[in-house]
């Protein structure tokens, strides 16, 4: 049977706090997050064929992902600054839209899922901005954590449909 996990960034009078991770081992840790952002066949035949108005979507989406992990802490109020040794970003077109994979890593004592996830949602947020003038009605889903290793928790990974 599974037991409710505490929150551990409240303390006991129930005021937020940073968790204390010092006495934490430090391991190999790893987040995969994804996104998807719908758009028109116009726009995303405009992404692949790099006619934007901008430029290079794709570029500057993956840039602005991989840059956004690295300040996920500035961000995120109870988020740890961490060293990351791997950020990538992916965007495949797929039907009517684009699909955002962003892989984070590093050696630490505590996870990577924000910094993945902070990823994921900046590349969608960037391409949004990329072609907003001619689609402003795209649509940004489906961001969640795909999976996590390392640390005490182990391996998580999303069973489909969930």
């Amino acid at each position: 049977m599974d037991k409710t996990p505490e929150l551990t960034h409240l303390d006991e009078t129930g005021a937020a706090r940073m968790v204390d991770v010092a006495g934490k081992p430090v391991t190999h840790r790893r987040a995969v997050a994804g996104g998807f952002i719908r758009m028109r066949p116009q726009t995303l035949a405009m992404i692949v064929e790099d006619r934007a108005p901008k430029g290079d979507v794709f570029a500057t989406a993956r840039i602005a992902g991989i840059m956004a992990a690295k300040r996920a802490a500035e961000l995120i109020p109870m988020c740890h600054p961490l060293a990351l040794t791997h950020v990538s970003v992916g965007l495949e077109p797929e039907g009517d839209g684009v699909r955002i994979t962003a892989v984070a890593e590093n050696d630490g004592k505590t996870g990577v899922e924000i910094e993945a996830l902070t990823a994921a949602s900046v590349a969608a947020l960037a391409l949004y901005d990329m072609v907003k003038a001619v689609d402003r009605g795209m649509v940004i889903e489906e961001v969640k954590l795909l999976s996590k290793e390392g640390g005490n928790s182990g391996t998580w990974t999303r069973k489909e449909n969930e």
